[in-house]
């Protein structure tokens, strides 16, 4: 079992940036990949970025690419996602997740509660 607890959520003006954390615990933490997925109101979660075990690879979805960016500190178990030029668009809650392969893009096994982001025009 992975356990999973975001931080960083807030309220931010449009164009500006926020910095969330993700704490893992419960496994060789540079064993598995870790994702950020969103949820905004009356919408499906959604795939935002995600990181391989290593750090090496990074994915992002189109829409925020050039302003989000995720990193992992697996020293510290810790996984980020710096977002910048923040748009109301970007308004959801803001899920971490684990993954039983070290690698990109797989399946997403083990979920966070959440942090919600809102951004305000």
């Amino acid at each position: 079992q992975v356990q999973l607890v975001e931080s960083g959520g807030g309220l931010v003006q449009a164009g500006g940036s926020l910095r969330l954390s993700c704490a893992a615990s419960g496994r060789t933490f540079s064993n598995f990949a870790m994702g950020w997925f969103r949820q905004a109101p009356g919408k499906e979660r959604d795939f935002v970025a995600d990181v391989s075990g290593s750090g090496g690879s990074t994915s992002y979805a189109d829409s925020v690419k050039g302003r989000f960016s995720i990193s992992r500190d697996n020293a510290k178990g810790l996984v980020y996602l710096q977002m910048n030029s923040l748009k109301p668009e970007d308004t959801a809650v803001y899920y971490c997740a684990a993954s039983r392969f070290s690698v990109i893009r797989a399946t997403y096994d083990y979920w966070g509660q959440g942090t919600r982001v809102t951004v305000s025009s």
